[in-house]
């Protein structure tokens, strides 16, 4: 349930792009869709909403979200001001790398490693499990933030919010199953509670 909510604002953004000159109107309010600009601002707005909808329904949000919207409401606030893409083009790269600087940091200068406390009480890991899993997980962001920026100064402006959201999908669920496949030895016989470090990726 959380992978697909945490997909709510890219689906968001993916479709006010696609309708790109549509006017919205709600009661006195009235909004035209403008191409890229048009969908920051749905995209702001609907990561705002997501925050909203996981605290009525957890009571709680993670830094990890928090940090999320801090960083879409930055670079989208500076794509509306100065009218340049190219912020919030530049927000999933550097994103994903910060995450992955923490990671690594985590791992290498302190004693627990933070994909064991992601995890808390609800299932240990040998170190050499964790270990394993803050590379995987550290590649995959760097990865991932790379590729954006090929996508986005090498490729349409158009293929790029649609590679956006499908990569967001595809990359997920590589992750998660590769992710459930090395935690698969070491799950208790109730699962129901265990969040792996997918739940953690970021979307937008």
């Amino acid at each position: 349930m959380m992978q697909l909510l945490e997909l709510m604002p890219l689906v968001a953004f993916f479709t006010a792009y696609k309708f790109s000159g549509t006017a919205l109107q709600l009661g006195d309010f009235h909004y035209q869709l403008e191409g890229i600009y048009g969908a920051t601002a749905v995209l702001m707005l609907a990561t705002v909403l997501q925050v909203i909808i996981v605290w009525l329904w957890k009571r709680k949000v993670e830094k990890r979200l928090w940090w999320l919207v801090g960083a879409v409401l930055a670079f989208g606030t500076a794509t509306l001001l100065f009218h340049d893409q190219r912020f919030i083009q530049w927000k999933p790269t550097i994103f994903n790398w910060v995450l992955a600087v923490i990671l690594l940091g985590s791992h290498l200068f302190t004693r627990q490693n933070l994909i064991q406390r992601m995890l808390g009480d609800q299932l240990q890991l040998p170190d050499f499990i964790c270990t394993r899993l803050t590379w995987i997980w550290s590649a995959y962001f760097l990865l991932v933030g790379a590729l954006n920026l090929v996508v986005a100064f090498y490729f349409s402006e158009s293929f790029w919010v649609s590679y956006k959201l499908w990569s967001a999908v595809g990359f997920t669920l590589v992750m998660s199953i590769l992710t459930a496949m090395l935690l698969m030895p070491y799950l208790k016989v109730d699962t129901s509670t265990v969040n792996t470090p997918s739940d953690h990726t970021p979307k937008s």
